[in-house]
């Protein structure tokens, strides 16, 4: 047993072992009392370190959710450039322009720099002694449940720290949110498949037919899923992959698809439907729930609703029966209305009924430590947080990579709800929006000079534990890493439980190595295997492989007929979702705002992107500045003329417009989170990004839009760098 009454379970709850199969291997040795080991943090600087010579350390990337693992090199003790770390199943020693630029965010001039305690309009910089013992202060009298943490998605050692803090105040109240996230299809997924984010393998597919999924660009693992498109393109399986696109607006999935198929937006479940009854009707054999549920779909109504041809309809289906197997993707275009979860669900039938599930759908890995797996975020997240605000539930709260200021839709009145909040702490790296309005301020150390540990949401080979390390030291003095903060206020509410770790290293440290022989490492000297991890970068876990499920039924499903018109507001509005800047948390890297967009080329800048057919029949041409308006709000851009878009639909880029985040984010471009329509998925709660219509207006000014593609003419300095060809000799949805 373990001493002063803090037994074998508790400990494992404390390192994040708890709940699992997996055991320490012994009473003896799993003490942290007994003088048998000594934990310090390793901080020094690198002795081998000489000059004009690098030296490279393997971490994990925190750009966005994948889960990268990256390799930093280093020279006279100063990080200069990121790469992707081939030992890593998820992006197998490749990194996107996102993950280079995790540099920038490490050496940004805006980064909060010590604890700022508001003082009026102002922040007053505090020691971390007085901001820890305020927090302290300010919970105490306050009820458990009155105590809400705010986080983005979350896993690894900061995970169960962040939980088992809340427990020991008392508290369920942990909102996971994500701006931008496949929520309404993990949901889908679970129905149809029993797992919320089963295995695509692409390598294995001789079509992929995605609906809206940019997996090249944004869509939840862009690294891995390029490196599964590029086998996929290979002959080995029998000939060249082909790839069809369906969404109302070309990403960068779209514009490498051999066929790309502009839909009306919303209209995707229908089209999957009308492809099922059209495999019926080819001489496919469906079960009998499908068939009752496919009969209203034939071509001409899936044409009329969708707006896609019944050759085109025709030619889909046979060749999804001609060439097996197939894969068939939900993606953001297709969740993002009220009806977002029966279109996700009539797209994992197409599946079923091709006999996907099990070929080029697969079961993951289960996770075999159910504490340190990924919190997924959600919007429904803020708007529940929302709820307990406005009803004064909520006295102190804490946030950590979440923006709802910025993020959450104008029609909540998120900011104005927040001020009921008697105490708001923000765990921050620069001041964003919700750190302006918090009444304390904790800096944070960047990803490249902390300590963690990760479990991505996608898995695609077994379970892999990311652990992330600093990569030089840290260039700040008064900034903490997250794992650290949440420590120290463990130890005010639980001292003896966590008084043997001097700080997060060397919690971290004594999780790993106390489960070595769970962690593939039995029989390992400590510092071994210790030194071992951190220079894989990552520990690759024993794990069992979950199960799929193809049982569900399609009884009950329908798809609502397309809106009819709407004079008042007659577009559809497309928030799309860059590989830059996602939700907008890096608009402040300049090399992102300087990267041109892949297909407009357009950057440091929003734009309103329109189809020509619609351009001209509004008057607007490119350059013109015009009002985007919603019943919720609305904003002017450049607008931008562009044969990839649906004519009944309008789009502009999400992450730009903040008013903070720092001089390369603040007054560039326009935010359009705020001007959505309140509107959610009926079955998920998720808020419909792409519901709400829009109508626009001129205001008779007009610039030259900034892009790489040059001035009108597609020219530079006189020289051609773009051919061009007009709209009506471009016919976008052709096979290439």
């Amino acid at each position: 047993m373990i001493e002063n009454g803090f037994n074998r379970r508790d400990f494992l709850k404390v390192l994040g072992w708890g709940g699992t199969a997996v055991a320490l291997s012994g009473c003896g040795n799993t003490s942290v009392q007994d003088g048998a080991e000594m934990v310090t943090s390793y901080v020094e600087p690198a002795e081998y370190a000489l000059p004009g010579i690098a030296v490279y350390f393997n971490s994990t990337c925190a750009q966005c959710d994948a889960g990268c693992s990256i390799t930093g090199r280093a020279r006279e003790g100063r990080v200069l450039k990121l790469e992707g770390n081939a030992s890593s199943a998820i992006n197998r020693g490749k990194l996107c322009g996102l993950g280079q630029a995790g540099v920038q965010a490490h050496y940004n001039p805006d980064r909060v720099r010590e604890p700022l305690l508001r003082n009026g309009d102002k922040g007053e910089a505090i020691a971390w002694d007085k901001a820890l013992g305020l927090i302290d202060e300010k919970l105490g009298g306050v009820k458990g449940d009155e105590v809400a943490f705010l986080t983005g998605g979350v896993s690894g050692h900061v995970k169960v720290l962040l939980k088992n803090y809340l427990e020991a105040l008392g508290s369920k109240n942990h909102y996971a949110y994500e701006a931008v996230a496949p929520s309404v299809v993990r949901a889908a997924n679970k129905k149809a498949y029993g797992v919320e984010m089963p295995r695509l393998r692409m390598d294995k597919a001789q079509v992929v037919v995605s609906f809206g999924a940019d997996f090249l660009g944004a869509w939840i693992s862009p690294v891995h899923f390029s490196q599964q498109y590029a086998q996929f393109r290979k002959a080995s399986n029998g000939g060249r992959g082909v790839l069809v696109q369906i969404e109302p607006k070309m990403t960068l999935t779209g514009a490498n698809a051999d066929r790309w198929i502009a839909i009306r937006p919303g209209t995707e479940g229908v089209l999957a439907l009308g492809i099922v009854n059209a495999l019926g009707a080819a001489g496919l054999s469906l079960s009998a729930d499908v068939a009752a549920v496919s009969k209203a779909y034939d071509a001409e109504r899936a044409s009329k609703d969708t707006g896609v041809s019944v050759e085109q309809i025709n030619k889909l289906a046979a060749l999804l029966k001609e060439r097996a197997p197939s894969l068939v993707i939900a993606g953001s275009a297709v969740e993002g209305y009220a009806h977002g979860s029966q279109n996700a669900a009539a797209i994992a039938l197409l599946n079923r009924v091709l006999g996907n599930i099990g070929k080029t759908i697969e079961a993951p890995a289960n996770v075999p430590f159910p504490q340190v797996a990924v919190t997924t975020g959600s919007r429904s997240a803020v708007q529940a947080l929302n709820d307990s605000l406005a009803n004064g539930k909520v006295k102190v709260l804490f946030t950590y990579g979440a923006n709802p200021v910025y993020s959450a839709p104008a029609a909540l009145k998120f900011k104005d709800n927040l001020k009921k909040a008697d105490f708001k702490v923000a765990f921050a790296h620069y001041m964003d929006e919700t750190a302006l309005e918090a009444d304390l301020v904790l800096p944070l150390d960047s990803a490249l000079e902390d300590w963690g540990s990760a479990v991505p949401e996608y898995l695609p080979e077994g379970v892999q534990l990311n652990i992330q390390q600093p990569l030089m030291e840290k260039l700040h003095a008064d900034t903490r890493g997250a794992g650290d903060i949440l420590l120290a206020l463990l130890k005010q509410r639980k001292a003896n439980e966590y008084k043997d770790y001097e700080d997060f290293y060397a919690y971290l440290r004594s999780a790993v190595v106390k489960n070595k022989s769970a962690l593939g490492g039995a029989g390992a000297d400590d510092d071994t295997f210790w030194g071992e991890t951190l220079s894989k970068g990552l520990l690759k876990l024993s794990a069992t492989n979950g199960t799929l499920s193809a049982k569900s039924s399609a009884a009950g499903l329908t798809i609502p007929a397309p809106a009819g018109e709407d004079s008042a507001y007659p577009l559809h509005l497309i928030p799309s979702v860059t590989a830059s800047l996602r939700d907008g948390r890096h608009a402040n890297q300049p090399w992102l705002q300087e990267s041109p967009d892949p297909l407009t080329t357009i950057v440091w800048d929003s734009w309103v992107e329109l189809h020509p057919k619609t351009a001209a029949r509004l008057g607007i041409v490119e350059g013109d500045i015009v009002e985007v308006t919603s019943r919720s709000g609305s904003v002017k851009a450049q607008a931008y003329i562009f044969p990839g878009i649906h004519p009944d639909a309008v789009s502009l880029p999400l992450g730009y417009g903040h008013t903070a985040l720092g001089r390369w984010a603040k007054d560039v471009g326009v935010n359009v989170f705020g001007m959505l329509d309140q509107v959610v998925d009926k079955e998920t709660g998720e808020l419909a990004l792409n519901e709400t219509r829009v109508k626009i207006s001129k205001t008779g000014k007009r610039i030259v839009v900034v892009k790489e593609e040059g001035a009108a003419g597609g020219s530079q300095a006189g020289k051609k760098i773009a051919v061009r060809a007009s709209t009506d000799e471009v016919e976008l949805s052709g096979e290439v």
